[in-house]
């Protein structure tokens, strides 16, 4: 009974509480409208925000929040058209003084109004999906202010003329360029893009596009750039300022296409120029500008690129500027080093850069067929010289650059193999740099490339240890003889050489002699031929001016001078009976002892450079010399002949079919089943590290695979190959 009166009572008062509703609602919306009028008008202080606070509760908990919101939106709207008014009459520059004040304004009106109908914020307008009340406060600024029809197109002009003006070299203020801007964000990305973004890239590039055909006839390639680039930072700096960072893209895009697009095949035409002058900056700017275009770096890569290749084939295949090989190989290094920094520094190391710069390297160098000769006697050059460690591994490291360019490694490798050997026997070699330049080629090539070549330094080796054996055995009967020292070469590691010997002193003769006999006892199933032509000697001369010097000679001049222990004149005809020396190294040798100044050692009759059959030679009393000893022409690597080009080409291409052969059958074994395009692409392929394989050799080496049963042509498709196990 007690709980059915406890509900009468709460029905009763919510009866009687029914009654007041409507004059207390109405009295409520009216002070809240108040208030909100007062916000605006900056009399704040004076309201009670906790009871305004508890008026916005009742209404929300009493369920009048619709009237409430509706009131909201009414008072906001009528305060923002009285602000409209106050903007549209503001002149000149106070027009967006006057904006950004009013948004400041409305900004402030729009925190405390959230503040005092926060209830409403948290209850009714998730629950009723109405707009929030900071969002709602921004649209209808968006729609009263910024979209009113006589505020819109002014605010879009005079930013504009600002940015013009900013342009034109005025100051402007920066920070009021920035509020607005913000604002126009704040109502959103929509709003700043169609009120102002788009139109501001359209003038943009009006303007631009007319600067840029204005500077293009006035101004050379690097002053453009200089010019252009000064413009795009200026539009960064811009965007940093004041602007949304969202258009930094946009904008440098309408300068790029504008300054750099539009005009970009008549720039490149000063590409050449700045490459000639090694204009560093100058085309870093270029580099920077283009990179931010279409096809802007492919465009610089190209004209590099033939530019490059231009030159190059110039420098390859004039026989002037290729005729000294280490001036031509220097010239190489210099145009790489060149190009190199260029690209490193201009570039950016750009990578495409670099691979476009290899490219046209290993085309023109490949033009030149002297190139792998040249580029090991450019190296035989500089091992000979003593060149400082530091400076020897420098360079080893640049030519190993140009090695890479080469496309028929095989033949660099059987010049130098020939080069080194002449250096191993002589007596100027950096053992050192010798091997450092082997482990370079081997990491390059692989073991296989410079197996050889490390053998012949296992030989120096052995040889030393043989000579020690030999003078254990001959000790006593060597005393008042010549030192003899020998070294032997294994036959597969060094260059194949004729076996022609000349007539040796009789003094060295014997001592040869006894050498062959120690070393035939102690190694049973060897042969040994003596290589005269490889060989150098130290001889000490006394001339008739009672002046002594060392000669350091080779064999030939050696025998050639000892001859005239004996006699006073020899003629030429005389010398090549008594040592039987080849006609072509005994002009050379004589050449050398007669005709060279400063180490003429030989007087000829008659006088001239080039030795002739009748001529005679007699021993230069006069010779003097500054030096204690004296180096004569010994052996050193030459740039070969006509026919020894042919011969030394002739011997690659036959080195050549077993390694092609021998890809086929690895290649075949692989597979099982190949067609011969793909099997003639593969084995280049493999090959391609020591040399360009001839498509017609490697067909050849099919057909003879196929005749010894290693390969079989399918019954069907007769292009279609098969391995037989």
């Amino acid at each position: 009974m007690s709980g059915r009166k406890r509900k009468n009572y709460f029905q009763n008062e919510a009866s009687k509480h029914k009654v007041v509703v409507d004059p207390y609602i109405d009295q409520t919306l009216k002070i809240l409208e108040h208030a909100i009028h007062e916000i605006y008008n900056h009399r704040a202080s004076g309201l009670s925000f906790e009871e305004l606070y508890r008026n916005a509760y009742n209404m929300v908990v009493h369920k009048c929040e619709e009237k409430l919101y509706s009131g909201l939106v009414s008072a906001t709207t009528l305060h923002l058209q009285t602000m409209s008014k106050s903007i549209e009459a503001a002149q000149g520059p106070l027009f967006l003084d006057e904006l950004n004040t009013k948004w400041n304004e409305h900004n402030k009106a729009l925190q405390i109004i959230r503040d005092i109908l926060m209830y409403m914020e948290r209850t009714f307008i998730p629950s009723h999906n109405k707009t929030p009340i900071h969002e709602l406060g921004l649209n209808l600024w968006r729609d009263n202010i910024i979209h009113s029809s006589k505020i819109q197109p002014r605010l879009l002009y005079t930013i504009l003329d600002l940015i013009l003006s900013e342009r034109s070299g005025d100051v402007i203020n920066r920070g009021l360029m920035r509020s607005i801007i913000k604002m126009l964000m704040d109502l959103g990305s929509s709003v700043y893009q169609e009120d102002f973004e788009k139109q501001f890239l359209d003038v943009s590039a009006v303007f631009y596009r007319a600067e840029s055909q204005e500077l293009i006839e006035c101004s050379d390639c690097g002053d453009y750039l200089i010019k252009a680039e000064r413009r795009l930072n200026e539009e960064i700096e811009r965007v940093y300022h004041y602007l949304d960072t969202t258009s930094e893209t946009k904008i440098t895009d309408v300068v790029g296409k504008e300054m750099i697009a539009n005009h970009m095949f008549r720039l490149v035409s000063g590409i050449v120029k700045m490459l000639l002058d090694d204009k560093i900056e100058d085309l870093a700017r270029m580099y920077n500008l283009f990179r931010r275009v279409p096809d802007g770096l492919s465009t610089i890569r190209d004209v590099m690129t033939s530019h490059i290749r231009e030159t190059g084939k110039q420098l390859v295949t004039d026989p002037e500027k290729s005729k000294n090989p280490v001036e031509f190989v220097d010239t190489l290094l210099v145009k790489r080093d060149k190009y190199d920094k260029i690209i490193n520094f201009a570039f950016s190391n750009d990578k495409t850069f670099q691979n476009a710069l290899r490219s046209s390297f290993e085309y023109f160098i490949s033009l030149n067929p002297r190139s792998p000769e040249y580029l090991s006697l450019f190296v035989d050059d500089k091992l000979r010289k003593g060149v400082k460690e530091e400076d020897i591994e420098v360079i080893l490291d640049k030519v190993m650059i140009l090695f890479r360019y080469l496309q028929e490694k095989d033949v660099f490798e059987k010049y130098y193999k020939q080069h080194l050997a002449k250096r191993l026997l002589g007596k100027t070699v950096s053992d050192d740099a010798e091997r450092s330049l082997i482990v370079k080629l081997k990491t390059e090539c692989g073991y296989q490339f410079t197996s050889k070549l490390e053998g012949m330094f296992t030989d120096m080796k052995t040889s030393q240890d043989t000579m020690h054996g030999f003078y254990a055995a001959y000790g006593a009967e060597l005393v008042n003889c010549p030192t003899l020292v020998v070294q032997v070469l294994t036959t597969g590691s060094w260059p194949t050489q004729s076996s022609q010997t000349c007539i040796l002193p009789s003094e060295l003769s014997s001592l040869c002699d006894k050498f062959r006999s120690y070393y035939l006892g102690t190694h049973t199933g060897r042969r040994l031929s003596w290589q005269t032509n490889m060989g150098t000697a130290d001889l000490l001369a006394t001339f008739g001016n009672g002046q002594k010097y060392e000669l350091n000679v080779s064999t030939y001049q050696m025998c050639v001078l000892m001859l005239f222990n004996n006699t006073d004149r020899l003629s030429y005809g005389e010398i090549e009976q008594a040592t039987t020396i080849p006609s072509s190294d005994l002009k050379w040798c004589l050449q050398s002892l007669a005709c060279e100044k400063g180490k003429n050692v030989l007087r000829k009759e008659p006088m001239s450079k080039d030795i002739g059959e009748g001529d005679v030679f007699s021993v230069n009393d006069g010779f003097t010399s500054k030096l204690r000893k004296v180096k004569i022409g010994t052996v050193v690597a030459q740039k070969e002949s006509e026919p020894e080009k042919q011969e030394t080409r002739q011997r690659v291409e036959e080195d050549r079919k077993p390694q092609i052969e021998a890809a086929i059958v690895r290649i075949m074994k692989s597979r099982m089943v190949l067609d011969h395009n793909n099997l003639i692409a593969e084995v280049t392929k493999q090959l391609q590290s020591s040399f360009l394989a001839n498509p017609g050799e490697i067909k050849k080496k099919i057909e003879s695979l196929i005749e010894r049963d290693f390969l079989e042509r399918d019954n069907v498709d007769r292009r279609l190959y098969r391995y037989l196990a």
